[in-house]
């Protein structure tokens, strides 16, 4: 997942950003969100910190969102190679189907748990104090390559049949016939199910002929 050489640059070790009293108690209800749903644990004092992630809050009129500063990370991580699908191929799949039903992953990358030692490089810092992810958060180098090789785990044959595309978020099931699309869509269904993974419903599309998907 995430694969650092040792020792660890101290660039990697950074103190939190000033950050204004709006900012820290967007931050405050952000990390307090994330904890809840089990993203984010407190670290303890006694424990032993070597890498720490400034997070900042940027602003889209007033809803507020949360980043981590993973620049300096990403430079000295080890790119992680698993192919990610290509978009025109994934078209060429669309183009053939007759129904289409397009699933939205909910915060995808959250879904995915942080391995232990991926933990140890996934320390935040804030004024509140630091916080270590337990799921992989966004704006990590390969968070796309491990979310990819994640999903390709839970649906292979799927996949390797060619009728169902996942694109980092999306998933798509491409059918050629009404009693295809309900079999595939009840399959897909019960996998998301076993495996307690998370869909948007507002961004749930079934049984459509023509949808728009990965921005086409």
């Amino acid at each position: 997942m995430l694969n650092v050489e040792r020792p660890y640059p101290p660039l990697l070790r950074r103190p939190a950003y000033p950050a204004s009293p709006r900012a820290r108690e967007a931050l405050e209800s952000h990390i307090n969100e994330l904890m809840k749903l089990g993203v984010l644990r407190n670290f303890g004092h006694n424990e032993e910190v070597e890498v720490t992630t400034p997070v900042i809050i940027t602003w889209n009129n007033d809803k507020s969102r949360m980043v981590g500063y993973f620049r300096a990370l990403n430079t000295y991580t080890i790119p992680d190679r698993f192919p990610i699908h290509r978009i025109h191929e994934t078209l060429n799949q669309l183009s053939k189907a007759k129904f289409i039903t397009y699933i939205d992953s909910l915060k995808g990358f959250h879904q995915n748990f942080s391995t232990p030692h991926a933990r140890k490089l996934l320390r935040i810092i804030a004024h509140c104090g630091i916080y270590e992810y337990l799921r992989m958060p966004f704006g990590i180098e390969n968070a796309p390559s491990h979310y990819q090789r994640m999903m390709n785990t839970i649906f292979p044959h799927e996949l390797s049949d060619r009728w169902l595309i996942i694109y980092i978020y999306d998933i798509i099931i491409c059918s050629e016939t009404w009693k295809f699309y309900l079999e595939r869509l009840s399959l897909v269904l019960r996998k998301i199910i076993q495996v307690n993974m998370k869909i948007s419903l507002e961004k749930f599309n079934f049984g459509f002929h023509e949808l728009k998907a990965l921005g086409h």
